[in-house]
């Protein structure tokens, strides 16, 4: 079973393995043109296990919404493995609640392995890496993506499972490990998270007898389309998102800037 945002529904790793710029129509539920990890590891667990897979991933998905949309359309039967990743696209907002990410990511974990389920979780990379962003930007998107990454370091102290680092990933920084946004994982991408929990879960001694293959199908973007891409859709995505982040991130880059306060440095020391 898989809860997530867009990776999860496997935006960046078309069915037909052919390669696409388009990453906001079809897959916004997945199977609508989207093949991507979950489905990749489903594959590979059927190879030695009868298999009843569900994803209730969708893209666009912050974890309030894993928690309060797709959660209860789980049901409330046994579950033997569930995957929780989300939390990139609430870091992307000026709605960003460190502590609602946790209260919600507790929830789903509490209730899944209250269900028998083994938990699949990752802790983020810096994504302001990937995407080339100045410093300025980069740094507060980062504090952000570590605060989600502490409410998944409670989450597996407190339910165990399996986890994966990306940062531990040296590929996670390659140009070819991501779609054309370099927000989504492309088939490369999709390809190693599938093999990674494969890999973890062979460890824990479940038997897989065809793990996922690393090899691809598709070609990563080409410097020609990840131009044009960037003109005809990363522009525009970055206008929008602009009113949301600008302001916040430039508050925070001033209030590195500038000297601690007596008291501040008190609560620090103290």
């Amino acid at each position: 079973m898989a809860l997530g945002d867009s990776t999860t529904v496997g935006v960046g790793d078309p069915m037909n393995g052919s390669s696409t710029t388009d990453l906001s129509g079809a897959g916004a539920r997945p199977g609508e043109g989207w093949r991507g990890w979950a489905s990749l590891l489903a594959d590979a667990l059927a190879s030695s296990h009868r298999v009843t897979f569900s994803n209730f991933a969708t893209s666009g998905a912050t974890a309030p919404m894993v928690a309060t949309e797709q959660l209860p359309e789980t049901g409330s039967g046994p579950i033997d493995i569930a995957s929780l990743i989300v939390g990139v696209n609430d870091t992307l907002r000026s709605t960003f609640d460190a502590g609602r990410i946790r209260d919600c990511l507790q929830l789903c974990a509490e209730e899944l392995t209250a269900r028998g389920a083994l938990l699949l979780t990752v802790r983020f990379h810096d994504h302001g890496q990937v995407f080339g962003l100045p410093s300025w930007l980069r740094r507060p998107l980062w504090q952000r993506i570590e605060q989600v990454n502490l409410a998944y370091d409670d989450l597996h102290a407190r339910y165990g499972g399996i986890r994966l680092d990306m940062a531990d990933y040296p590929e996670v920084y390659r140009r070819d490990f991501w779609s054309i946004d370099r927000l989504h994982p492309g088939e490369r991408g999709h390809r190693r998270l599938a093999r990674s929990f494969a890999d973890e879960l062979a460890r824990r001694g479940l038997r897989i007898a065809v793990p996922p293959e690393l090899d691809c199908a598709s070609k990563p973007p080409s410097k020609w389309a990840d131009t044009v891409w960037l003109v005809r859709e990363g522009v525009p995505w970055l206008g929008r998102r602009a009113g949301d982040l600008t302001p916040w991130a430039a508050r925070m880059a001033v209030s590195q800037l500038r000297p601690a306060t007596n008291a501040e440095v008190q609560r620090v020391e103290a």
